[in-house]
């Protein structure tokens, strides 16, 4: 069942529901008036009105629905039927107990009964059995006989036309809502989008291609120092950006960059996560992250992480990654993990630089080492290592 037809059976069973426990209190009330009927009915219909508020109270769980309104039918009828007993005193607040119960208390069922055909037939058998309980009862005496008939007739088109209704109108009306908010966040990624799109190219128009443009007119008119200085800051920014970190513009062409040395490991590994949910992969951190590491040391352990994660992205066929991290007195470890569908590890062929050179080299420059654990349908996990 989908989530549209949930809401839908929902709204209609808490509509059943209020609708039958408000004829059920004012019948209630209605019998309780002294002189209305003798007190051994009063107690047989006291039980009888329970199990019909129970019922109609369980409508609204959309568990056993065709149960319960089989026990509000019963219940009801049974209400109607008692009047036939020889104490029965059908005064006028007999009669309107009768129409109450017959009109609102069981028609309650028809309002549920657009949801299956079986509760379909059976709102067509409950009305078929109102009708002639009520017939039954009110035939010896004729009294509004047909006044009550009318009531009933009238409380079962109601509330059947209301559940045909409310069972047409709520599926167009959520689907109505699904279509703009799906609008809606497309709308909102392409918007952020062009935004990030604009940022990048304002990023490298006031950077690399400033830098780039010195250096193709030889630094004319610039120092060597400066224009030295200048491209370490650009190659400074180009890491951050790689690490995942957002640079903070003070003005045209200068960005305020957040040192390495200052930035704790469960920071950047904050800043990767986000990196990548980005790009679709759901990345799930464990274990230890407030962990602080030399700034070279920092660096290439975030950047081999990084390709870690890249290669499960576009590898693995999964949107989904375990990073673990633990560490010792001298050791920092990630555990790299994906359920996607794996390879065999000896048929990597020896050329291939990506997992060599990416990773297991940028750990060995720093004191590191990387091992890789795979095979076909069983996922991939790499376990990196620096020292501290």
């Amino acid at each position: 069942m989908s989530r549209i037809q949930k809401e839908r059976d929902r709204l209609l069973a808490t509509t059943a529901r209020t609708v039958g426990l408000t004829a059920t209190a004012t019948t209630l009330f209605t019998l309780s008036v002294p002189g209305t009927i003798p007190l051994p009915l009063y107690f047989a219909s006291l039980v009888l009105l329970t199990c019909m508020g129970v019922a109609q109270f369980q409508l609204a769980t959309l568990s056993r629905l065709t149960v319960w309104m089989c026990v509000i039918v019963v219940a009801g009828v049974g209400l109607i039927l008692l009047h036939l007993l020889p104490m029965a005193q059908l005064g006028p607040s007999a009669v309107t107990t009768i129409g109450v119960i017959g009109a609102v208390g069981i028609a309650s069922v028809s309002v549920i009964a657009p949801t299956s055909r079986a509760r379909t037939l059976l709102a067509i058998t409950a009305g078929a059995l109102t009708i002639a309980a009520t017939v039954s009862t009110l035939a010896a005496t004729g009294s509004r006989l047909a006044e009550v008939l009318i009531f009933i007739a009238a409380g079962w088109v109601a509330l059947t036309a209301t559940g045909i209704w409310l069972s047409r109108t709520v599926p167009r009306t959520l689907k109505r809502i699904s279509t703009m908010s799906r609008a809606y966040r497309v709308e909102r990624q392409a918007s952020e989008t062009e935004a990030r799109r604009r940022q990048g190219a304002r990023l490298l128009h006031d950077t690399v291609l400033a830098t780039l443009t010195l250096l193709a007119h030889s630094g004319v008119g610039v120092g060597v120092g400066a224009l030295r200085e200048q491209a370490a800051e650009d190659a400074a920014l180009l890491r951050q950006l790689r690490l995942g970190f957002t640079p903070d513009p003070t003005r045209s062409g200068d960005y305020r960059l957040k040192p390495v040395e200052e930035s704790t490991l469960g920071n950047t590994l904050e800043s990767v996560k986000q990196r990548f949910r980005r790009m679709g992969l759901e990345v799930n951190w464990h274990g230890a992250g407030q962990v602080l590491l030399p700034s070279d040391v920092l660096d290439s352990f975030l950047l081999a992480l990084g390709e870690c994660l890249e290669n499960v992205r576009r590898h693995s066929g999964v949107n989904e990654a375990h990073v673990t991290i633990t560490d010792d007195e001298t050791t920092v470890r990630a555990m790299v993990t994906d359920a996607g569908k794996g390879f065999d590890v000896a048929s990597i062929e020896e050329g291939r630089l990506g997992f060599t050179e990416s990773i297991v080299a940028r750990l060995r420059d720093v004191g590191g080492n990387a091992r890789l654990f795979s095979s076909p349908g069983s996922g991939t996990t790499v376990v990196l290592e620096v020292p501290k």
